[in-house]
């Protein structure tokens, strides 16, 4: 398996359409990230459930996915199901996050995710954060949308078990779907880590990724 490790991760950006998008799709990312580097900021924004139950849930399971981080979340208001409709807000609260964060990092939805609410909001991402890293991550669904991903973090299997517990333990509110399971779960992170010979994986989609493989500096 090919390699290409990080420099510093010091502020990262986390964003999602719904309360538990994130967890769902980067809690296993974000679980290796925080306790790899105590003190790291976390941005987080989330466009609905806000002033609802489940921006409680959110609260709680976002702290918990990020042990020891420097966590700054923000819940919004937008109608779920209808993002795309509230394209100017969105935008706004996208804006918003970038007057004040410069990330190492981002993770966001796919940018062809079949969810509009998920799609929408990764589609606003480049117009704020331009000149960023996005690891586009992945929600398993009944649309049957999971793709060949192109970027992988291994999971230990003590944090792919972390993860399944702590998404099963802080939405208590959906776990009458369907596809919200344990099973569903850990079987796309060991489908996900026998793609890049880990035990256990999340993927990511990357679509622009600028290597500095020598003494290239931006501008040259």
């Amino acid at each position: 398996m090919i390699r290409l490790g990080a420099g510093p991760l010091d502020r990262i950006v986390a964003v999602g359409a719904h309360c538990d998008d994130i967890a769902i799709g980067a809690g296993g990312t974000l679980l290796t990230l925080c306790r790899a580097r105590p003190g790291i900021r976390v941005d987080a924004l989330v466009l609905s459930g806000g002033g609802s139950d489940r921006e409680q849930e959110e609260q709680a399971a976002l702290a918990a996915f990020c042990p020891g981080a420097d966590l700054r979340l923000t819940v919004l208001k937008l109608p779920d199901g209808r993002i795309p409709a509230h394209w100017e807000e969105a935008k706004a609260a996208v804006e918003e996050l970038r007057e004040r964060t410069e990330p190492d990092l981002i993770l966001a939805p796919r940018t062809d995710d079949a969810h509009q609410d998920h799609r929408g909001l990764a589609q606003l991402l480049p117009t704020a954060f331009r000149d960023h890293l996005v690891l586009g991550y992945e929600i398993v669904k009944w649309d049957g949308d999971l793709g060949r991903p192109s970027a992988y973090q291994p999971l230990t299997p003590e944090t792919a078990e972390q993860k399944v517990r702590l998404l099963q333990e802080h939405y208590p509110s959906q776990r009458h779907r369907p596809w919200y399971g344990r099973e569903a779960f850990l079987g796309l992170a060991r489908i996900r880590g026998i793609e890049c010979h880990a035990r256990y994986a999340e993927a990511f989609a990357v679509t622009k990724l600028m290597l500095n493989l020598g003494t290239f500096t931006v501008g040259d």
